[in-house]
């Protein structure tokens, strides 16, 4: 994540994932931020099917909390974690410690316990947008931004070599920056293409997706 524009390229070929936490990665580690859908998903299961009261309970605190960010969307990185400090923390403090007390009553083969040792032992992941205005508390964005290639799949699979499938990442990360960015991918890429032979090396930053967007308005407002 980049702290200036954090709607940056979000794909990388070729990485294994406790590579990208490691510390001596280069340029630097990526910081860990664990998704509260996944961990709800866990509980809830229990909570709809085998109707178990902690997991219940565990799904409702959790549910107020959402409940909280729903509210808070949209806001700049900094009200929302102004916001989070005030309305979220408490709420998580006190998840955390009712599960903790109940975790420890339970066996570790039960499947309540499992669900919350999911959470419990990745707390700190799982707190991190407490820290952080532009961390959401799930990635459901970016898993649905993955569904197309899922889809497609199949008529992809085969890149022809290495390099043909790190230049198919490349082209997703293109696309998607571009997308995150609120800009058309094919205007984006028909026009850099088009000047980018005689554009100078060290001025390729401006065909950049959060530049270009300012810049083609510029010239749309000359023209």
């Amino acid at each position: 994540m980049d702290a200036d524009h954090p709607s940056k390229g979000v794909l990388f070929p070729r990485l294994i994932t406790n590579d990208l936490y490691d510390p001596a990665r280069k340029p630097g580690p990526i910081t860990e931020a664990a998704c509260w859908a996944h961990g709800r998903r866990k509980l809830f299961v229990l909570a709809d099917i085998a109707k178990a009261p902690l997991a219940i309970e565990a799904v409702r605190r959790i549910d107020a909390i959402f409940a909280i960010e729903r509210d808070l969307n949209g806001l700049p990185a900094a009200e929302r974690v102004a916001a989070r400090r005030v309305r979220v923390a408490p709420l998580v403090a006190s998840l955390e410690g009712w599960m903790r007390a109940e975790r420890g009553r339970l066996s570790r083969h039960a499947d309540v316990a499992k669900a919350m040792d999911y959470m419990l032992k990745r707390w700190t992941a799982f707190t991190r947008f407490l820290e952080d205005g532009r961390i959401c508390l799930t990635n459901n964005a970016a898993e649905r931004e993955l569904r197309a290639v899922a889809l497609g799949r199949r008529a992809w699979l085969f890149a022809g070599s290495d390099r043909g499938g790190e230049r198919a990442a490349s082209m997703y990360s293109l696309i998607a920056t571009a997308k995150l960015n609120g800009i058309d991918p094919h205007a984006w890429l028909a026009d850099v293409l088009a000047r980018i032979a005689d554009h100078p090396a060290s001025r390729l930053h401006e065909l950049l997706p959060w530049h270009w967007s300012s810049r083609s308005q510029d010239r749309s407002l000359a023209a």
